[in-house]
C-alpha cells in the first residue's frame, strides 16, 4: 500500500476515534474560551457578593428605620410617643434637633450615650448634611446600631434615621438573578456633551434635581443602537438610571441601577448588564431613589441583572 495512502488511513481512524469519544458533531474544547467563561463567572459571583456585602452592612440600605423631615423650629428626638420626631428604635429621648434658616442643630440627651461621627456626643453642634463635601455628620445611638444622619433633597432637610435590627435587614429575603450571560457585556462608545451640561433628574418623593451629564453611551443589540445618558457623581465611575421592557416583568417596576467605568482613551465603555440593580427603594420605604430619566426609557428587554425583590410578606 503506498505510503500516503496508510498516512491518510492512520489520520481518518485517530479522527473517527476522537470523534467516538466526544461524540458525533462535537468539537474540541476551546481552553482560551473555557478560561474566558470561568474568569467571567467569578468575576459576576463576586460582585453579586459584593452587592449583599454592602446591601445587608449594619448601616447598608436594608437598616433604613424612618426618614422624617424637619420643619423650621425645635424638636425632640427619640423613641417614646411624646416626641415631636418619633424614631421606630433607640432611646426613649435622645436630644432636641433645630432647623433655623437652612441651619441643623442638635442638642444631645446626655443620658442617651450618643455619639458625633464616631466620638462622645455631649454638647450641641451644627450638623453637617450629606450636600457637605466631607459628608454629614453621624449620630450614633444604640451603641453603635442606629445612626441618624442630615440629608437635604430639593431645599429641605430630613433625618435619615438607620438601625442593624431594622425589620428589612432581618428579615431579608435574599436576591436573585438571571443567569449571567458574557453578551450582555456590550463595549459602548462614549459620546460627550459641552462640559457643565445637567439633566433633570425626579425622584421618588417628588422632587427634581439637575445632575451632571457628561455625556450618553451608545451600544448596538439586536442589530439597533441604543443609547443611555450618563450622569457624574464626582466618582471614577458613571452612573446609569434606566428603565427597559423587564420593568414590573421581572425587574423592579421603577427602574433599575447601573455603574461603568469612565471611558477609556479610545473612548469605549464598558456596559455590564449582568450588574444592573434594584435601587434602594425596592427594599424599604424610606429611601429617596432617582427614577429613569424619559431618555433612558429604553424599548428593549435586558433580562440581565437583579431581578425583582421578593419581601418576606410578599
Amino acid at each position: 500500500m503506498p505510503k500516503l495512502i496508510i498516512l491518510l488511513a492512520l489520520s481518518t481512524l485517530v479522527v473517527t476515534l476522537v470523534a467516538c469519544q466526544k461524540g458525533d458533531g462535537a468539537t474540541a474544547p476551546d481552553p482560551d474560551a473555557e478560561a474566558a467563561a470561568a474568569a467571567f463567572a467569578k468575576a459576576e459571583q463576586a460582585w453579586r457578593d459584593h452587592r449583599l456585602q454592602r446591601l445587608l452592612a449594619p448601616d447598608g440600605w436594608t437598616s433604613l428605620v424612618g426618614l422624617h423631615w424637619i420643619e423650621p423650629g425645635g424638636h425632640y428626638l427619640g423613641s417614646d410617643a411624646d416626641n415631636g420626631i418619633r424614631l421606630a428604635k433607640g432611646p426613649a429621648h435622645i436630644g432636641m434637633i433645630e432647623l433655623r434658616k437652612g441651619v441643623v442643630r442638635f442638642v444631645p440627651e446626655e443620658a442617651a450615650g450618643l455619639t458625633l461621627d464616631g466620638k462622645p456626643f455631649l454638647d450641641e453642634a451644627i450638623l453637617r448634611t450629606d450636600s457637605a463635601q466631607t459628608g454629614p455628620s453621624v449620630i450614633g445611638f444604640d451603641g453603635g446600631k442606629g445612626t441618624a444622619t442630615v440629608i437635604e433633597r430639593a431645599g429641605r432637610m430630613a433625618l435619615r434615621v438607620k438601625h442593624a435590627d431594622a425589620p428589612a435587614r432581618v428579615d431579608f429575603a435574599g436576591l436573585e438573578y438571571w443567569p449571567a450571560a458574557m453578551d450582555w457585556k456590550i463595549e459602548g462608545t462614549f459620546v460627550p456633551h459641552p462640559k457643565g451640561k445637567t439633566l433633570e433628574i425626579a425622584n421618588i418623593i417628588g422632587s427634581v434635581d439637575q445632575m451632571p451629564n457628561p455625556g450618553a453611551i451608545e451600544f448596538t443589540r439586536d442589530g439597533k443602537t441604543w443609547r443611555l445618558e450618563a450622569l457624574d457623581e464626582g466618582g471614577d465611575e458613571l452612573f446609569l438610571v434606566f428603565a427597559d421592557r423587564t420593568n414590573g416583568h421581572g425587574s423592579y417596576p421603577a427602574g433599575r441601577f447601573l455603574y461603568v467605568p469612565m471611558p477609556d482613551a479610545r473612548g469605549k465603555v464598558m456596559i455590564d448588564f449582568n450588574q444592573a440593580y434594584s435601587p434602594p427603594c425596592a427594599f424599604t420605604d424610606f429611601a429617596t431613589c432617582p427614577l429613569p430619566p424619559q431618555e433612558n426609557r429604553l424599548d428593549l428587554l435586558i433580562d440581565a441583572g437583579e431581578k425583582a425583590y421578593r419581601k418576606p410578606h410578599a
